[in-house]
């Protein structure tokens, strides 16, 4: 289930389902079974404190808690509000819980092992403060382990960021498919080990909202990989040219081993003559031609990528190559210095656009050519998207991968190894190495920055730039193998 539900979503998911004859009543009931279900999982029969809201996200808390207390657990249930002012199904199931309901407060955290957290779900819709911040300190601050119910209270569940103060959850459990917010940082962090648990929502009535935000993973992508056949040859593959720098050769080194690793037919580096011979030595598969033949060997359809930006250098020369290749339409990644280049009139290369397009900005790149756009981090790229008709690469630990039309991934692979230099090199040339096989490019970039992840995860501590090129033919080779099944995902 890679699929990502906006609230509006689950909102519209949940009355859909109770409109086709499953009572709110039952899917309450699931969803308490659900937490219920992880905790005998995780935890021994202990002393908890259920922490319950005044919505249907306390509902939950209710159902926790009267099927803990079944099978023999010491239950102490706490409650934002008055039981007379819970409506619908939350007020149905306040009436089944037998005994007693405290007054929400800190006291309830002490003497807690377990506390469970059902006070805001992934609505909420204002900052935590007050008593009620105390309380979220007071767990925060104690030894007790903590499940949160559907989010942890006070982390925005579209945009991953903490309304004033936030539960620090061990676990979440969140229902029929998971939210921006559980995978966005710092929301994601804040999760613990995440669980989606069915409630009974149908599959068809999840596919009939149209989610167009996922979780970055071979299902995906896999059905776009481009994988050679037997009768194809080098050209088949593809061929990129890699604009190196003349001083800083390192960055389009790296990028250019990658989009070989990747998959690439051919590469050749085109830079200042004095720097051909480095760029040649380095890589005896590469190619190498002077920088002043790249129009006329832009006339060739054969050379059908270009990778622009690690180590090119900010300045007028960059940004007419720039401008030329989108004018040519072929596919194209721009990084670093490409991006840059066009900090004082983004508009230029906006309007440049004209075939598959990849710009890879990090934080601060993002912001000079996107200056004006705040929100959330998939709001952001998904805006960016549009008005520059590329796909959009907002990286960082939880990179976004946004694409014109509105389709987003959302990454979500622990590898912090990958905080190092050159790293972004690598992932645009893998982009650039997929893009020329003919992948399209939302899938194509999505693919990169999941194996790049993936790259970083395995190798783990000791990481440099130079290691993640070498990790991709095993990577790839797992999902030819595997036919890239869809369980040939580590989530």
């Amino acid at each position: 289930m890679s699929e990502i539900l906006t609230i509006a979503q689950m909102y519209e998911a949940d009355k859909q389902t109770i409109a086709n004859g499953l009572p709110g009543e039952v899917l309450m009931e699931n969803a308490g079974h659900a937490v219920v279900d992880a905790i005998l999982a995780r935890f021994q029969p202990c002393s908890v404190s259920v922490l319950c809201g005044p919505g249907n996200n306390g509902g939950d808390g209710f159902v926790v808690a009267r099927l803990l207390r079944a099978r023999g657990w010491n239950v102490r249930l706490g409650l934002m509000g008055e039981v007379a002012g819970l409506g619908g199904d939350a007020a149905l199931n306040a009436r089944k819980w037998t005994g007693a309901t405290e007054r929400l407060s800190a006291a309830l955290i002490v003497g807690a092992e377990l506390v469970v957290d059902c006070i805001f779900g992934a609505g909420l819709a204002r900052d935590i403060e007050g008593d009620i911040a105390d309380i979220v300190h007071a767990v925060n601050d104690s030894s007790a382990k903590v499940v949160a119910v559907d989010m942890p209270s006070g982390v925005d569940g579209m945009s991953g960021q903490v309304r004033g103060v936030a539960i620090d959850a061990d676990v979440t459990v969140t229902f029929c498919r998971a939210k921006p917010g559980h995978y966005l940082l710092p929301g994601r962090a804040l999760c613990g080990e995440r669980v989606v648990a069915d409630i009974g929502i149908p599959d068809a009535i999840v596919a009939a909202l149209k989610p167009d935000i996922y979780l970055n993973t071979p299902r995906l992508w896999a059905d776009h990989i481009v994988w050679p056949g037997l009768a194809g040859h080098k050209y088949h593959r593809g061929h990129v040219l890699a604009l190196g720098g003349a001083q800083t050769t390192g960055a389009m080194r790296l990028a250019a081993r990658a989009a070989r690793r990747a998959g690439a037919g051919l590469l050749t580096v085109l830079a200042d003559p004095a720097a051909l011979p480095l760029y040649a030595q380095d890589m005896p598969g590469v190619m190498v031609a002077p920088i002043a033949r790249f129009e006329d060997m832009m006339q060739d359809c054969r050379h059908n990528g270009v990778i622009i930006g690690p180590g090119a250098g900010i300045g007028d020369d960059t940004r007419r190559r720039v401008v030329h290749a989108l004018h040519c339409a072929r596919a194209c990644v721009l990084d670093a210095d490409a991006l840059t280049s066009f900090a004082e009139d983004p508009s230029t290369l906006f309007f440049a656009v004209q075939g598959p397009t990849v710009m890879t900005p990090h934080e601060g790149e993002f912001s000079r050519l996107f200056a004006d756009m705040d929100g959330d981090k998939v709001t952001r790229a998904r805006a960016a998207a549009r008005r520059s008709g590329a796909i959009i690469v907002l990286k960082g630990a939880d990179t976004v991968v946004a694409a014109p039309d509105g389709r987003v991934a959302i990454n979500d692979i622990f590898a912090p190894w990958l905080a190092t230099a050159g790293s972004g090199d690598v992932l645009a040339g893998i982009i650039i190495g997929l893009l020329v096989q003919g992948m399209p490019a939302f899938e194509a970039t999505s693919m990169a920055v999941w194996l790049h992840g993936q790259a970083g995860h395995k190798f783990g501590p000791g990481l440099i730039a130079e290691d993640i090129p070498e990790a991709l033919p095993a990577l790839l080779s797992d999902l030819w193998r595997a036919g890239v099944a869809p369980d040939s995902s580590p989530h």
